[in-house]
């Protein structure tokens, strides 16, 4: 129970650092992981890896808003999800994507 006291204090402490966008951040980065063992995966057909590729590159748009570079990449991601080649594994991961960034939305 104290435990978990100072882990809220910790993260109130670090949430000046990263400002209110620190959790967002962090999200932001384990999606763009994902999508790189996306891109690296080599049981994924070729489209679909440069699908997550292109998700990737609209998350990075310089000048864009956060919200439309999110929802162009979900929208990316909605798209290879619903190919009919894509292995079941390929799509779960980008069904997990998908909510981790409508998480941020």
């Amino acid at each position: 129970m104290t435990s978990s006291s100072p882990v809220a204090g910790t993260s109130a402490a670090a949430a000046p650092q990263g400002a209110e966008g620190d959790p967002q951040g962090r999200v932001l980065g384990r999606v763009l992981e994902s999508l790189t063992e996306l891109v690296d995966d080599a049981t994924l057909p070729r489209n679909a890896r440069r699908g997550a590729q292109s998700a990737k590159d609209e998350l990075a748009k310089p000048g864009a808003p956060q919200d439309v570079r999110i929802a162009s990449a979900v929208g990316v991601l909605d798209d290879l999800a619903n190919n009919p080649n894509l292995p079941p594994h390929g799509r779960t991961a980008i069904w997990s994507i998908m909510s981790n960034l409508e998480s941020v939305q």
